[in-house]
């Protein structure tokens, strides 16, 4: 046996011993669940729930932007879509993108969906001048090629696309695949 496996079932039968230990102490396991009940009924009430998109939808909008860019005969690009945090939630690398592409799609795709707004939008928005600016924070991209997925007004995620040789046709692209999720909303 590898001493991986040893030491996960050690953790394994400690955690049993101590269940014991804790059931001898204070009755059946059953009065653990019951009295850790109002607990968890108070943490949900201060608990809120964020709409996200699944799996299947986060898949097929950086398809559609990818196919866009194909069309456009720009399929060397990366399309990364985002959830409302910047966690990435579908990737999908064109052929022969370049390695920078899969860092800016997917950090024009966390600007849109932070900012809830086109990053070509939020570049015209950033001041000139010295200092710092939003240009400066961590895992943000502000060029052109990200675009936000909203829920109502509630921004939910972010697509974004790089690799392209313009900006706006990066967004174009990022654009489809949002009005894909749209699409599939609407029927």
């Amino acid at each position: 046996m590898n001493s991986s496996r040893t030491a996960r079932i050690g953790t394994i039968l400690a955690g049993l011993a101590v269940l014991g230990t804790l059931t001898a102490c204070t009755g059946p396991a059953s009065s653990i669940a019951t009295s850790a009940a109002p607990v968890a009924e108070a943490a949900e009430s201060r608990t809120v729930e964020l709409p996200r998109l699944s799996a299947d939808a986060a898949l097929a909008a950086a398809t559609a932007a990818l196919e866009s860019c194909r069309a456009s005969g720009v399929g060397f690009v990366t399309v990364s879509v985002v959830d409302r945090f910047g966690q990435v939630q579908a990737v999908v690398r064109g052929d022969g993108a370049a390695e920078h592409t899969l860092a800016a799609s997917a950090e024009k795709a966390y600007t849109a969906a932070a900012f809830g707004a086109n990053t070509s939008e939020l570049t015209e928005r950033l001041p000139e001048g010295g200092g710092a600016t939003l240009r400066d924070l961590d895992g943000t991209l502000f060029l052109a090629g990200g675009v936000p997925v909203k829920v109502g007004s509630a921004t939910i995620a972010g697509i974004g696309v790089g690799g392209a040789p313009d900006g706006m046709v990066d967004e174009g692209c990022a654009a489809a695949g949002a009005a894909v999720l749209a699409e599939d909303a609407a029927s």
